[in-house]
């Protein structure tokens, strides 16, 4: 392979790596059942969290901005002149006199005091850590909005599959309905509330397929894939426990360990060091220049040196200062308030978590049980002629509105149990 080919080769493989760096990471159709993991790694790359992630680089790029000093400004002048002046007599330049050229080049350089640069770009850097924190709450926040998502679709789809079953048992019934009916076993009035009851599961059974469909495409929305069908999930449902990390994590260990709460105090540390800047004002910064001139009389060159410096007369930056100090404050109160926010949050949380897990349980352990063991009876009672219709609808009833509310309830614990997770994981 000739050096031409190798050249060539080089350049098509950099090509295709640039361009499979600037796909978006979720532009990926999906394949396979969602798992929670992939879908919280997802949330944490979706258009969200890369609009703040944008944000962190304009951030650090501001340090490289801050860090600089003023730029030296050169200039240069040529100017004519007539040597001649007034060799006539006339005071006036003579028309054959000799015309020369006035050149000078000069050179300024402003020098700032009082640790200008330094406290500027110790903001700067301030800020830019800031925006980390944010950016990880920004992620954090994408994941709690990609989990209740989640939960909402699995609990769509676990609907869909109850209320199918319920419309394919309601459906037997009304067909078994109609024979007894044709036999003379069954009147027509408790065959017609056998046909309605069917009509109206397999009615919730379609309203549950819509819903589904629109979970379905929340979810693949905000993580920023694409799918033509609806995504299947997998049953990722967390146990019913209690989770150690709430029993053992400590409240101030945990606030001061939020990224919401880092990027205050940063914000905070940053202001203080704008206030700095702000009094740093009242120095003075000197420009010190220097020129060379030629003397068009004599050949010779001229060196000058010379000091600049602004007259405070009419100011001394009260302004400056006055809105320093006020940021200052703004931000130790905003640091303070996030800080109450993150406790009642922690405490809410936690009281959240509880109550969802109780509930879950009963449902789980209690509820749902006696809602199947009822119906098997009723079943049972009315095959053999000893219950009415009314009791097995009303039987069917009580377990299609138990299988629903505990759907309701184990996707609220879901959510209550993985956002304590995720709060309380490092970022």
């Amino acid at each position: 392979m000739s050096i031409r080919q190798l050249i060539l080769y080089a350049v098509c493989l950099a090509n295709l790596s640039l361009a499979a760096q600037t796909i978006p990471p979720n532009s990926t159709a999906l394949a396979g059942p969602l798992s929670l993991a992939q879908t919280l790694e997802a949330a944490k790359l979706n258009a969200a969290a890369r609009i703040s992630q944008q944000d962190l680089a304009a951030a650090k790029s501001d340090i490289l901005a801050a860090n600089r000093s003023p730029l030296p400004n050169f200039s240069a002048k040529a100017a004519a002149t007539d040597s001649a002046s007034g060799a006539n007599g006339t005071g006036l330049p003579s028309a054959n006199a000799p015309r020369k050229t006035d050149k000078s080049l000069s050179l300024d350089w402003t020098f700032e005091r009082g640790g200008k640069r330094a406290l500027r770009t110790e903001a700067a850097h301030l800020n830019a850590q800031a925006a980390q924190a944010d950016y990880a709450e920004t992620q954090l926040q994408q994941q709690m909005m990609a989990k209740d998502l989640f939960f909402d679709l699995l609990s769509a789809q676990e609907r869909t599959q109850h209320l199918n079953a319920i419309a394919v048992a309601a459906e037997a019934t009304a067909s078994s309905a109609k024979v007894r009916h044709r036999a003379g076993d069954l009147s027509a009035q408790e065959m017609m509330r056998v046909e309605i009851d069917a009509e109206r599961a397999m009615a919730d059974y379609r309203k549950s397929l819509l819903e589904e469909k629109r979970a379905s495409i929340s979810l693949v929305q905000n993580l920023g894939m694409t799918s033509s069908q609806p995504i299947s999930l997998a049953k990722d449902w967390p146990p019913i426990s209690n989770l150690p990390l709430v029993q053992s994590q400590s409240l101030a260990s945990w606030i001061s360990d939020r990224p919401d709460v880092r990027s205050a105090q940063f914000h905070a540390q940053a202001s203080q060091a704008l206030l700095e800047n702000a009094k740093a004002l009242s120095k003075v910064d000197p420009t010190i220049g220097m020129s060379i001139d030629s003397n068009p009389g004599n050949n010779k060159r001229l060196t000058e040196l010379r000091v600049q410096f602004p007259l405070q007369t009419s100011s001394t930056y009260e302004g400056e200062m006055g809105r320093a100090t006020a940021q200052y404050f703004q931000a130790q109160t905003m640091l303070e308030q996030t800080k109450l926010n993150a406790e009642a949050e922690w405490q809410s949380m936690r009281e959240a978590y509880t109550a969802s897990m109780m509930r879950h349980k009963m449902y789980t352990e209690e509820i749902l049980p006696r809602a199947h063991k009822v119906l098997a009876q009723a079943e049972l009672a009315y095959a053999k002629g000893a219950a009415p219709l009314v009791d097995l609808l009303d039987a069917r009833r009580t377990l299609k509105t138990s299988l629903l509310e505990a759907l309701e309830v184990q996707a609220e614990h879901a959510k209550t149990f993985t956002a304590l997770q995720l709060r309380a994981s490092k970022p």
